[in-house]
């Protein structure tokens, strides 16, 4: 679903992603952990096609960002860090507008909406402006609109920040039910206990560089993976 082949990405003189290969196969929660400034973002904004990148192919479903970036678009839905939502709009406006963007059918439309927005208890407040959303809101806001046209790859930046317990776990269902379906996810995060518990595989970059990747028993062992981390890290 997704194929990162030898991405490099220099910033000036220092590269942010040097040589990485990751390959994400359909039904599986792909999890990407490093230190702040590690490169997880870049490598995430890359295979978004947010980002340039200097070397390297990235393929989305075996198709090249490069050659059709926005057939891999059609595919795919990003979630950043800190997501930057066009306050003016309501809720339910942003929501309409990404999904005539994605072309969305009106049914369909409609039943996600209700769907995501109860479960996320968003619903009465999305005749409300973006601008009077908490960050959490926000938050839940930019995960319905990631679902909403069923992508085949999200990518997440961070994506349980800033979310109460019961809306990690309602994001985490998601999830697995996306890639229940033939859905992938590759996301990045700090809270290795979550990624211990969700991921079925998972890659540690250290200085834009991936030290490790595999399936959660290669790459932890008996140990947990929060002592590999840190033992790599060290």
């Amino acid at each position: 679903m997704l194929t990162i082949e030898h991405l490099t990405k220099t910033y000036g003189t220092s590269k942010a992603v040097d040589d990485l290969s990751l390959h994400i196969a359909p039904g599986e929660i792909y999890g990407f952990i490093g230190h702040n400034g590690a490169g997880k973002t870049t490598t995430l904004r890359s295979a978004a096609g947010i980002l340039a990148f200097d070397h390297g192919e990235i393929r989305i479903d075996g198709i090249s960002l490069k050659e059709r970036p926005l057939e891999c678009k059609k595919r795919i839905a990003y979630i950043p860090d800190n997501p930057d939502l066009y306050d003016f709009m309501t809720g339910i406006g942003f929501l309409n507008f990404v999904g005539d963007i994605f072309e969305v059918p009106a049914d369909a439309r409609t039943e996600r909406i209700r769907r995501y927005a109860d479960a996320f208890e968003l619903t009465e407040s999305l005749a409300k402006p973006i601008g009077a959303y908490s960050h959490g809101m926000k938050q839940k806001l930019a995960v319905i609109s990631a679902l909403l046209h069923e992508p085949k790859l999200i990518l997440m930046d961070e994506p349980f920040v800033g979310l109460d317990p019961k809306a990690a776990h309602l994001l985490k269902g998601f999830m697995r039910e996306l890639c229940d379906k033939g859905g992938a996810i590759f996301f990045s995060t700090h809270v290795l206990e979550v990624a211990e518990k969700l991921c079925d595989k998972v890659a540690i970059i250290k200085n834009g560089t991936l030290i490790r990747s595999g399936t959660m028993e290669e790459v932890k062992g008996d140990a947990s993976l929060e002592s590999v981390f840190l033992e790599l890290e060290g």
